[in-house]
């Protein structure tokens, strides 16, 4: 969990050790919980300028803090920032500058009082961080924490926050955009942020997103690129390849006896209880297997990094041979380059120059940064406090040998095959891709282009179905329009179930005297009509054709894309080996009025503008131009709700689907 706060977590370079004596961020944040008092009487009073002077009396001349609330009262207590200079210590800190921000964590009084939210919230962040499982970012390593405090400005994507928020506070509009755009970030640039960071950082702390403010300004805008799968190989079958796994029960998709009208989330836990994979599983090399699902967990075979290592350029030495006060350790000549490490020892009380990356020589335990050094060509010199074991990386503090890095039902990304080639992996045991086959029904339909006789229309389901395939990271199989014919519909379903793992069919799915989906499963004996409780949507046809599942959408283009995504999607995850997909959702202020009625779930055609979800200006199930229009789904609950303009509501984007 990632626990953000709207304060800074430091203050800038050379504060901490002029207060404490340490270059210690915690040690700043001990000595402000320890005389920080906030009394929990009616007029909420604390001892804030009280705590200012007393820091402002350890540096001399007027400051650093200023502003308070009574012009005659705390002398050492500047009222306003005239005559302050900021001539030893900064200002701002290196993140307040990147990220341009207009306050200083100096400032106690006057809007904006960053300084007193900085002496009242470090001594709660003090309790939080001697939690178990609780790191601070960026002081402390994070990656096997249970909960991370980070630091945050909400005003780093102001651009994406027009004028007009609808109505909707301001800082709250700010606060749900940023979390939504660091939500989106794509993971690798999301770890670029929170470990790539400058010298400062470890004592004045960093803003997260920081230096990013373009990216997240667009990622909070909702403008999202959304990298469309590479077609997966067709299923190779191979004297490797494992036997296929027992097919679906014929009776998978029968209700229980008297459900008649079934909730969604009924209908979705079921649909979670009673399927299974029913791909192959192959092994294949790993420049094959991008896009492809795991169909077993996979374990370093090497440490990564393999051996202790370097984090930055610069001299490395053993801790231990360093005396009191300031430093000159002669050089051993030579240096330690990525892939050319040092042959030899480094002697104890000597420095080498070593460059990132480079393996850590015999002797050297410890790396300073080349900027804290005063360097010749014979020695080094540098003042005291760097830490045992300052900016090297232990072998297998990424991974060790023998972990498991990525669990099975996990698709294969670009940089999953990073993780996987750093830790030594060549072969991987994953699932065949899940074949659907697409097919349209129905004597209106004619192929786009075609001459359209009256009462005919272009077909729009097939080419949107097959779309959907391939962008999910399935194998799409075209398998045509059929005619209201059921000989042919039967033929039809033959060559699918040949051909595919699951079929996915468009109209036909009621009960009527042309639904011919619905009346041939029910000549087999496995065909269940789910009279689901949603809108858009018809009864949903779940059937098995010759143990191949069937999902008998509606013919309705709005419907058909509705039941794709919420019930069709999880189940061929599951169907995929890729485990049951949930789509993650958005709480966004609403920029629409509806009433709604109890007893179903509806969808609402929907996209973000102005940080707002914005509904399509028509709910009719034939407007096939709000498809297009729409960016998501609003998801509206089961149960009666009226919603006015700014009223919270959940929204879908539909990359959240793939």
């Amino acid at each position: 969990m990632l626990l953000t706060f709207d304060f800074p977590f430091g203050y800038p370079l050379g504060f901490a050790k002029a207060l404490t004596g340490e270059d210690d961020p915690f040690a700043v944040w001990d000595w402000i919980a320890e005389r920080i008092e906030d009394k929990q009487d009616t007029e909420r009073s604390n001892n804030r300028f009280e705590v200012a002077e007393e820091m402002n009396r350890k540096f001399s001349g007027l400051g650093p803090f200023w502003g308070k609330s009574h012009e005659d009262r705390w002398p050492d207590l500047p009222y306003r920032k005239a005559g302050i200079s900021y001539d030893t210590i900064p200002e701002k800190r290196e993140c307040d500058k990147v990220a341009r921000t207009a306050s200083s964590c100096f400032q106690l009084f006057y809007n904006p009082t960053v300084g007193s939210q900085v002496l009242m919230g470090l001594p709660m962040l003090n309790r939080l961080r001697t939690l178990p499982g609780v790191a601070v970012w960026p002081f402390e390593e994070h990656d096997a924490a249970n909960v991370v405090l980070a630091e945050i400005w909400p005003g780093l994507i102001e651009d994406a926050i027009r004028e007009d928020t609808g109505g909707v506070i301001r800082d709250a509009l700010q606060v749900t955009r940023l979390a939504l755009a660091l939500s989106r970030l794509d993971p690798a640039r999301l770890e670029h942020l929170l470990k790539d960071l400058p010298y400062q950082a470890r004592e004045e702390a960093w803003i997260l997103g920081a230096g990013a403010t373009k990216d997240l300004t667009e990622l909070a805008r909702g403008e999202i690129s959304v990298v469309i799968p590479a077609r997966p190989n067709q299923r190779v079958a191979g004297n490797n390849e494992p036997l296929a796994p027992p097919p679906l029960r014929d009776d998978c998709f029968a209700l229980p006896a008297g459900v008649d009208w079934t909730p969604v989330d009924d209908a979705l836990a079921m649909l979670q209880d009673r399927l299974h994979p029913v791909v192959a599983t192959q092994t294949l090399p790993l420049d094959r297997a991008l896009g492809r699902t795991l169909a077993a967990d996979v374990t370093a075979k090497r440490a990564n990094p393999p051996h202790a290592n370097t984090a930055v350029d610069g001299y490395g030495f053993a801790h231990a041979s360093l005396t009191e006060g300031d430093q000159t350790l002669p050089l051993t000549p030579g240096r330690a380059a990525a892939g050319k490490a040092f042959e030899g020892a480094v002697p104890h009380g000597h420095a080498i120059r070593i460059l990132t990356g480079a393996a850590l020589p015999q002797g050297v335990d410890t790396v300073i940064l080349q900027e804290d050094v005063t360097a010749s060509d014979t020695a080094i010199a540098f003042h005291p406090g760097i830490k045992p074991g300052a900016n090297t990386r232990k072998a297998g503090e990424d991974v060790s040998a023998g972990d498991t890095i990525l669990s099975k039902g996990r698709k294969l990304t670009p940089t999953d095959l990073a993780l996987l080639s750093a830790t030594g992996n060549t072969d991987l045991t994953v699932h065949a891709p899940l074949r659907v086959a697409v097919l349209s029904t129905g004597d209106e339909l004619v192929e786009p282009g075609a001459s359209a006789a009256p009462g005919q229309i272009f077909d729009a389901n097939r080419p949107m179905l097959l779309g959907l395939t391939e962008r999910f990271g399935f194998t799409p199989i075209d398998l045509g329009r059929v005619p209201d014919n059921r000989e042919t519909l039967r033929a039809t379903l033959d060559r699918g179930a040949a051909k595919a793992d699951v079929i996915l069919t468009s109209g036909g799915a009621s009960s009527g005297d042309e639904d011919h989906v619905s009346a041939l499963l029910n000549e087999t004996g496995a065909m269940s009509q789910w009279r689901i409780a949603v809108k858009p949507g018809r009864p949903l046809a779940l059937g098995l054709w010759k143990g191949t599942p069937v999902f008998g959408l509606p013919g309705n283009p709005v419907a058909a894309l509705v039941c794709t995504l919420v019930f069709a999607r999880p189940a061929m995850g599951l169907l995929s080996g890729q485990g049951w997909h949930r789509p993650q959702s958005f709480t966004l202020p609403a920029a629409f009025s509806k009433s709604k009625k109890p007893g179903r779930r509806e969808y609402l055609r929907a996209r973000v503008t102005d940080g707002q979800a914005e509904v399509f200006k028509s709910e009719g199930s034939g407007r096939i131009s709000g498809l297009s229009w729409a960016e998501g789904l609003v998801e509206l609950p089961d149960h009666a709700v009226t919603i006015s303009p700014g009223d919270p509501v959940s929204y879908i984007p539909f990359a959240s689907f793939l």
